[in-house]
């Protein structure tokens, strides 16, 4: 019996994730779909639903959940019906979900409802902002758990579920960091018509608890980068509520000093970072992904708080202009040791042999509050 497993993608960031996953079930005999929704569809984010159907062997679902502007709410209510509508036609065996966008929890409540096995990926994390809210939710939907961390899997016990439903792989993202890109530097600079060699990566996204400050604290960061007169690649901030007005601050920037995308192809952003002297903002890539490269890494206000756990990380204030020149100054191409503290690059692997084990499909789905002895 092939096993029916549906992925739920809202952005550019979990799909980055996800793939690897999936790309192992396919090779592995199961049957692999994709619910496509979130900024995928969207213009002013570079329509990534294009890379999803790009995958190989996987069937694609394609869902509009959203107008610009839309209230996180109004997008969680939106999608809940659009999935519900859908889970309720095709009845996978098991759907995923990554992390802590609104997508993911929309689809983890559906599931929930609708008595479907789900697969939480990377939760027990701690962050800033509401992000940590959604992602904790998530964990309590879900029935099964596949954690970046011992710390994690302690943080998912803690929330009473059980050691056996939570399952230690990695950060799957890392998968792909950890092989080669597939291209070169020069085909990354063709393809995106980069100018120049050296270069720092920003992508600096708004916090929704934070939203009436966010256009200065984009504007005390950009105008620090700006003054340093240094290069910079810029990744556009996702469509969380605050997002326009770092979007005004980013139409101020000199074009020649400041290239900018609405997003990247993975393996390309990948080889960027293998290439960039550095990485800022408020990305969690700056505290997983930098780290696993040696990347320096300055993580930005309070979006990623508590996060952060390699040497290769600094964080400052949006408005520390002193700790922004600093970093600049000290760290610009300063390499360290590589942290693996979220994996060594075989997360797929791990998912796919759980996956495959009859236990797993066993596995119950009224849940009970399990205490930590």
């Amino acid at each position: 019996m092939n096993r029916k497993i549906l992925f739920l993608t809202g952005t550019r960031a979990d799909f980055g994730k996800l793939e690897p996953l999936a790309t192992a079930l396919t090779t592995s005999g199961f049957d692999v779909a994709f619910f496509v929704t979130g900024m995928h569809m969207l213009d002013r984010y570079g329509r990534t639903k294009i890379e999803v159907s790009r995958l190989p062997g996987t069937t694609v679902h394609e869902f509009l959940n959203q107008r610009l502007g839309d209230p996180q709410d109004i997008i969680l209510s939106k999608t809940v019906v659009g999935f519900s509508d859908y889970i309720t036609e095709t009845r996978p065996d098991l759907l995923v979900v990554h992390g802590d966008r609104i997508e993911a929890l929309a689809g983890a409540l559906v599931a929930a409802t609708n008595y479907i096995p789900c697969a939480h990926i990377e939760g027990g994390e701690v962050s800033g902002t509401i992000d940590e809210i959604f992602r904790h939710c998530n964990t309590k939907l879900a029935s099964h758990h596949f954690v970046s961390s011992d710390a994690a899997k302690r943080r998912v016990m803690a929330m009473g579920e059980p050691s056996g439903s939570v399952h230690v792989i990695g950060s799957p993202e890392l998968d792909f960091h950890a092989g080669p890109s597939g291209v070169s530097m020069q085909d990354v600079k063709a393809h995106y018509d980069i100018p120049f060699d050296d270069f720092g990566l920003v992508t600096f996204h708004p916090v929704t608890s934070e939203q009436a400050s966010m256009g200065a604290q984009a504007q005390a960061l950009f105008a620090e980068l700006e003054g340093s007169k240094r290069n910079f690649i810029v990744i556009a901030p996702n469509n969380d509520p605050g997002s326009e007005d770092i979007f005004a601050v980013l139409n101020t920037l000199p074009e020649d000093r400041f290239r900018q995308f609405p997003s990247m192809r993975f393996n390309h952003f990948s080889e960027l970072m293998k290439n960039a002297a550095c990485m800022i903002g408020n990305s969690s890539a700056g505290v997983r992904e930098a780290p696993f490269f040696g990347l320096a890494s300055l993580d930005v206000g309070t979006r990623q708080s508590n996060r952060a756990q390699a040497g290769s990380v600094f964080s400052c204030a949006a408005d520390d202009r002193a700790a922004i020149a600093d970093f600049l100054s000290t760290q610009w191409g300063q390499k360290h040791a590589p942290h693996k503290g979220f994996g060594e690059g075989r997360a797929a692997d791990r998912f796919v042999e759980v996956l495959q084990d009859a236990s797993f499909w066993d596995q119950g789905l009224q849940k009970a509050f399990h205490d930590i002895d």
